[in-house]
């Protein structure tokens, strides 16, 4: 089979695969990013050279746990009140889990910026392999499906809009730099990313994020005028910390000396070479979202 076609038949799959289950409930999204994050944990086992079972056994636990406590706080809150007659309340506790998980990811997304840019070791440590598991690619997936829920109930136009952010970044990113990208962004890590391309990538992000704003999520009027700058602002976020995760995945594989971080897509590689830019930015989305509903 061509290899284009191989590419955009595989690729074609994972976007309806990935928009059916989003769309079709909450169970569904949870559940393939469930599958997603074992693919994901494998695959980075193999570029960092760990045993499998493990962290395949712990990423499934930690994902599956949070996931209940945060969805289902209100369910289980009721059922345990209803059992033993008291008046429980856990959401404080459940804040204070979402804080604690995301200052580790936080912490564990600055060590990866400084193991990009500064680290020239091309063998991690022991005690780094599994930090770079949990934050930077188990408590992500966590983020992910929290994302969804913005600060009120699960949306999937959230999470639909910023993979459409991501998308249009990493499209746009590559179509600029093809054609007028001459200035190298990290050539040692990724000979083909430029700065212009970069550049290219952030504004039509931005102009996708208006429009995400305007047409897709639909405001009412008053808030209007604030989902703009929502959007817009997710747009630069999406712009600059994903492809930094893109360019920290790179930095993984090439001191594994692979190409892709798997085969599971043909002509895409793994999961992570797919979901590198969104596992890095949903941390900071999620943080993001937190200023807001502080704010308001």
């Amino acid at each position: 089979m061509n290899e284009t076609l191989k590419r955009g038949i595989s690729g074609a799959i994972y976007i309806l695969l990935l928009l059916a289950s989003i769309l079709y409930s909450t169970e569904s999204f949870f559940i393939l990013f469930g599958i997603f994050l074992i693919i994901a944990v494998y695959e980075f086992c193999n570029l960092i050279q760990i045993h499998k079972v493990f962290p395949i056994l712990f990423g499934t636990v930690l994902y599956t746990t949070v996931t209940f406590v945060s969805h289902y706080n209100k369910i289980a809150t009721d059922t345990i009140n209803q059992i033993f007659n008291t008046d429980l309340e856990i959401a404080v506790n459940i804040q204070q889990l979402d804080v604690v998980l995301l200052v580790i990811a936080l912490v564990v997304s600055i060590k990866c910026i400084l193991f990009l840019f500064y680290d020239n070791i091309q063998k991690i440590s022991t005690s780094s392999k599994y930090l770079y598991l949990l934050g930077y690619i188990i408590l992500p997936f966590v983020f992910i499906t929290k994302i969804s829920f913005g600060i009120n109930d699960y949306n999937p136009k959230i999470i639909i809009g910023l993979f459409i952010l991501i998308w249009t970044n990493d499209t746009f990113a590559y179509i600029v730099g093809k054609s007028i990208g001459r200035t190298k962004l990290f050539e040692k890590i990724s000979p083909k990313k430029t700065i212009e391309g970069f550049l290219g990538g952030i504004i039509f992000a931005v102009l996708a994020g208006y429009l995400i704003s305007k047409y897709y999520i639909k405001a009412n009027p008053e808030f209007s005028d604030r989902s703009i700058l929502i959007w817009t602002s997710i747009a630069v976020i999406v712009g600059i910390a994903g492809t930094i995760g893109d360019l920290i995945e790179s930095k993984f594989k090439r001191i594994a000396g692979v190409k892709d971080s798997g085969n599971i897509m043909p002509g895409h590689g793994g999961i992570l070479d797919r979901l590198d830019s969104v596992i890095f930015v949903a941390p900071i989305i999620f943080l993001f979202y937190q200023i807001l509903n502080y704010v308001s």
